[in-house]
């Protein structure tokens, strides 16, 4: 986004705002429903750019909703429209973002939103709320921390959590990781892999097994999407994850804080991400529909059995490993490639602060805006907003607690978690489970902290019953051969694992010119990036590599990466803090 253009538009949708007579006072009027009594039916414009799905949300989260709050969501996904930035300043300039606004705070949006008049401080709204009793620490934080240039209580956090900062926020399952088709794997003799290119050897002999096993040849090891390219593009930087870094603008910065790379230095983790799939594409492994699909066809590949490789265990073993596949061994699972040492989030104590959830300034309905913000931060909203990261459900139907007082899956939430299309009943709003699941994508507070309600943590798959009545063929022979119980077990025990302390650091906004100059940058980046991988020689692919650096370069990349520099030594100077502040203690238990 070109900082000049950002100018034009906030003070566009200023002047408009304090023309319709709505944005003069940003101090939210506490109108519309009161204790609890919402009579009038909402359409609520959720502006979410996190979410993957657009539309009115629907199916059984829907359902809630609508019981709770007597209004429906209308999910605006930047992610899904195209051209996020555009969406932004379109929806910015017209002075109202949406009724509940769900956005990224890095490079100062928060302030831009809060600037021009596009958010409301819910300060009285949220007075006596038992968000600030649970979690006033971080929401304070959050309003204070990220660069704002008014006092007020304009955005609530992610992720917050209970849990030291030092530790990795992940339940059994790292963020990143090799996550591959077991049973090809297995049926290969489970060949060592020490590094990418043993990988890529393992990837190869799959899809031939798995072509000639189903008698088809659209079966690929290897699919990639755009939609979420960015600073880089995002397919590759999760090779740089599993390596122990994680980007800060044009860096990829380790999770120690002790190097930093700049992403089109020749020998970046990223050029080396590039040249992986470059080679898999060379040698055929690699999706063709990869430069057009999107990422809801891309999941939908996993779900069918048509891609064997995933950067992610919440989206190959999510559609894939379903009741039936694994119960007969087939599913993803984590394939340890020697030299890697995967990145991981540490639990943030203060929240995460460059996720954020506001309530739009000219909301129809403040109170009831705030109150449903409230409840996706209590135990129940926890548990059924969080689907997409393992939260527990509906209890009743997706789980119980048993006489033992402890929580236990049912035989429909073994179905249906973690999203699966099982049929829904319609007292609970029928369709389908995974349809239903919601769409926000945004995680109030980290699952592995303990949910008053049963004593155990949200994430049901770390439920004692759930390990103990989870035992398939698949999980079954994975351990055996692995030596553990899971995959964050194994990492640990292998050192083969490098937490970064959670904290609230949210990156500064830069000066225009800097601004400018990123987006015209990046923008070489991505499409360089895109066009190595599916270059038809290795001549090619070297002669692009130079052409990137030297118009990025000439764009004044360097100028950007010094500000990424600073930024790096100032989230590493969190991230210390963090740790300092919340470190792990013996008497710890997660």
């Amino acid at each position: 986004m070109k900082k000049k253009v950002i100018s034009v538009v906030l003070c566009v949708a200023m002047a408009m705002t304090i023309f319709a007579g709505c944005g003069g006072d940003k101090k939210a009027k506490n109108t519309g429903s009161k204790d609890g009594n919402y009579d009038k039916f909402l359409t609520v414009d959720v502006y979410d750019e996190f979410a993957n799905y657009q539309g009115i949300q629907s199916g059984w989260f829907a359902k809630v909703v609508k019981d709770k709050f007597n209004m429906e969501l209308n999910i605006i996904a930047p992610n899904v429209a195209g051209g996020g930035d555009t969406l932004y300043q379109t929806r910015s300039a017209a002075g109202e973002l949406g009724d509940l606004i769900l956005i990224n705070t890095n490079n100062g949006r928060l302030n831009d939103v809060v600037s021009a008049g596009l958010v409301m401080d819910a300060s009285d709204l949220m007075e006596g709320k038992d968000i600030l009793v649970n979690y006033g620490d971080a929401v304070e934080e959050t309003n204070k921390n990220t660069g704002l240039s008014e006092e007020g209580m304009f955005a609530f956090p992610n992720s917050v959590s209970s849990h030291p900062a030092t530790e990795a926020s992940e339940g059994l399952e790292p963020t990143f990781g090799p996550y591959i088709r077991w049973d090809y794997y297995k049926e290969l003799g489970y060949p060592e892999m020490k590094n990418l290119n043993d990988l890529l050897d393992v990837l190869e002999q799959m899809q031939a097994l798995a072509r000639e096993t189903e008698g088809s040849d659209d079966i690929y090891a290897v699919s990639l999407f755009k939609d979420w390219d960015d600073n880089m593009m995002n397919n590759a930087k999760q090779i740089a994850c599993m390596y122990g870094y994680d980007e800060v603008g044009f860096n990829l910065l380790s999770a120690d804080g002790t190097e930093t790379q700049g992403i089109i230095d020749d020998d970046s983790m990223y050029i080396k991400a590039l040249n992986f799939f470059y080679e898999a594409n060379k040698r055929g492994l690699v999706d063709p529909d990869s430069t057009t699909q999107n990422y809801d066809t891309w999941t939908a590949k996993y779900a069918s059995g048509n891609v064997l490789y995933c950067p992610w265990p919440w989206v190959g073993q999510s559609m894939y490993n379903t009741t039936e596949n694994t119960s007969v061994g087939k599913g993803f699972m984590f394939a340890p490639v020697e030299d890697m040492k995967i990145f991981s989030y540490g639990n943030c104590p203060e929240g995460n602060s460059t996720q954020v959830i506001c309530i739009g300034s000219n909301a129809e309905d403040p109170q009831r805006m705030a109150d449903f913000i409230d409840w996706l931060y209590s135990p129940e909203g926890i548990r059924l907003n969080g689907q997409t990261s393992g939260a527990a459900g509906i209890e009743g139907l997706t789980y119980e607690v048993n006489s033992e007082g402890k929580p236990q899956l049912t035989d429909f939430g073994k179905k249906a978690l973690p999203n699966n299309s099982v049929d829904v009943p319609e007292e609970y709003g029928g369709g389908n489970w995974k349809d239903g699941i919601s769409a926000l994508n945004f995680k109030t507070v980290n699952l592995q902290d303990i949910d008053p309600a049963t004593g155990a943590a949200y994430d049901w798959q770390t439920w004692e019953t759930t390990i103990s009545d989870n035992q398939t063929e698949l999980s079954k022979d994975w351990s055996k051969y692995m030596g553990a119980e899971s995959t964050m077990d194994y990492l640990e025990e292998h050192d083969m694992i490098t937490v970064a302390p959670g904290s609230s650091y949210s990156i500064p906004e830069a000066d225009s010119n800097i601004t400018t100059v990123r987006g015209q940058c990046k923008s070489t980046v991505v499409d360089n990036s895109w066009q190595m991988i599916f270059s038809p020689s290795d001549s090619e692919f070297t002669s692009i590599l130079k052409d990137m650096q030297k118009t990025a370069k000439g764009l004044g990349y360097d100028d950007v990466l010094a500000v990424d520099d600073q930024n790096a030594k100032d989230f590493t100077a969190a991230r210390q803090a963090s740790a300092e502040k919340y470190p792990s203690t013996e008497n710890d238990e997660k």
